[in-house]
C-alpha cells in the first residue's frame, strides 16, 4: 500500500533515476571502504561530491562522470524522475560526511562509525530498490516547519 503521508521537493527538472540509483550504489561501495579501512579521504570525497551534487554543481561530480560512463557502457536506460528530491538527499548525504568528518578529526571513532552505517545504509536502499529516504525527512522537516509556524503569533 502506497504511503500518502510523504512528500518529496519538486523542481520538474528530471534526470535519469537509474542513474542516480547507481551512483548511490557507489556511496555505498565507498561508505563500505571507510568502514573496513578508516581511511578519512573517503568522506571528505564524499563531501565533496555530495556538496556539487546537492547545490547544483553536478557536471563536477566525479560520481557522477563514472555513472555517466557506466550508463553509457551499459546501455542503461533513461528512467526519468524529478531531480529535487535527490538533491535534498544529497545535502543530507553532505550533512553526514561533515558529520563524519569531524566525529573522526575529535577521534570520535564510534559515532563517526554510526553515522557511516546510516549513510550506507541509506545509500544501499536507495540503490536497491529506490526507496528514498530523504523524501521521508523532507516531510518531517515540512510538518515540523508548518506545526512551528502555526504555533506562531
Amino acid at each position: 500500500m502506497a504511503n500518502n503521508n510523504i512528500e518529496c521537493p519538486v523542481d520538474f527538472v528530471t534526470i535519469n533515476e537509474n542513474k542516480a540509483r547507481l551512483t548511490a550504489g557507489l556511496v555505498f561501495i565507498l561508505t563500505l571502504v571507510y568502514l573496513f579501512t578508516s581511511l578519512w579521504v573517503i568522506p571528505a570525497f564524499l563531501l565533496i561530491d555530495f556538496f556539487v551534487r546537492g547545490f547544483n554543481f553536478a557536471n563536477y561530480s566525479l560520481l557522477g562522470v563514472v555513472c555517466d560512463k557506466l550508463v553509457a557502457a551499459f546501455s542503461i536506460k533513461n528512467k526519468p524522475t524529478d531531480r529535487a528530491p535527490k538533491r535534498f538527499a544529497a545535502k543530507i548525504g553532505f550533512l553526514f560526511s561533515a558529520a563524519i568528518l569531524v566525529c573522526i578529526a575529535a577521534d570520535l571513532k564510534n559515532s563517526a562509525l554510526v553515522l557511516a552505517i546510516v549513510l550506507a545504509t541509506f545509500a544501499l536502499l536507495e540503490a536497491a530498490v529506490g526507496f528514498c529516504a530523504g523524501c521521508h525527512v523532507y516531510s518531517f522537516y515540512t510538518r515540523f516547519l508548518k506545526k512551528k509556524t502555526t504555533l506562531l503569533p
